[in-house]
């Protein structure tokens, strides 16, 4: 298939953004296909809830390329697994060009403007990132330990503590301030978080400016975290950053019918505040 200004190709990587980050795209399209059959005698409700996102992600997926549905269920398994090799290809320049943007640009935002982070970091050189850094490390330390303890400090650092996925770390939330009695307050609402939505969802110029939409997106968490570490490749293997088992453990909340209510907050503020100022003064009123 090939794509136009109006219709992508299976390899543009825009659209992989806006879909879901760190998928097998050819195992995705081919048990999508065959979900299809079987969905003939049994509804969607009847599958387990990972089944039903990976069923989601399918659908939205090919409802993005007009004609592929098409092309797919009327092609032989070697196309399939062609044209889910094209987007796997796509989706890992969208996440290499975001996270390669994202290095330099997160060591602006790590200090106020003017501040130099102490000791200096090197975009290049991740060996004195993550938990080797004081100021890294604050932001990635999981929420419920305590950077400023030595000994926490010195687990983390030398890996004696191992970090999952489903330990978050403090930079999402705001004011990197993490209240174990509300654990929703604050949560994915921080400055840092703002500033990597808008270096990757727009352009990298709205950072000081009103924003204008360029492309979209989903990965940049990824970047955000990625950035801060020491992992020197992003993939669904990374075992430092724990990355697939930190992005579905975040969708995982956001699909909780349990927690539709904060959710729809959650919704509520970045569609409200994606579009002010990095710079404003309501900015830092509504993240404090």
């Amino acid at each position: 298939m090939s794509g136009d200004e109006n219709h992508p190709s299976p390899s543009d990587p825009s659209c992989k953004r806006s879909v879901f980050a760190l998928c097998n795209y050819p195992a995705l399209l081919v048990a999508g296909i065959l979900r299809l059959e079987e969905l003939q005698d049994s509804p969607i409700e009847d599958y387990l809830a990972d089944m039903r996102r990976e069923h989601r992600v399918f659908v939205e997926l090919v409802d993005s390329y007009p004609g592929l549905l098409d092309h797919l269920t009327n092609g032989e398994e070697e196309d399939i697994i062609h044209v889910g090799e094209l987007l796997g290809k796509g989706a890992s320049g969208a996440r290499g060009d975001d996270t390669k943007t994202l290095k330099s640009a997160v060591l602006k935002w790590l200090m106020p403007r003017g501040q130099a982070v102490i000791p200096p970091l090197s975009r290049n050189i991740k060996s004195n990132h993550g938990f080797n850094n004081e100021v890294t490390g604050a932001l990635l330390c999981p929420t419920g330990l305590d950077w400023s303890n030595v000994e926490t400090k010195q687990s983390l650092k030398s890996g004696e503590t191992a970090v999952c996925g489903d330990q978050w770390p403090i930079f999402l939330y705001a004011v990197y301030d993490y209240n174990p009695k509300d654990p929703w307050k604050g949560l994915l609402r921080s400055e840092i978080l703002i500033f990597g939505f808008k270096h990757v969802f727009t352009s990298p110029s709205s950072m000081d400016k009103e924003p204008k939409a360029t492309r979209s997106g989903n990965a940049y968490l990824h970047g955000m975290k990625f950035s801060l570490n020491l992992s020197s490749v992003l993939s669904h293997m990374d075992t430092i950053t724990n990355s697939e088992n930190f992005y579905h453990s975040i969708l995982d909340l956001l699909e909780d019918p349990d927690e539709s209510e904060e959710v729809a907050d959650l919704m509520m503020w970045w569609t409200r505040f994606h579009t002010i100022s990095s710079n404003s003064a309501l900015l830092k009123i509504h993240t404090k």
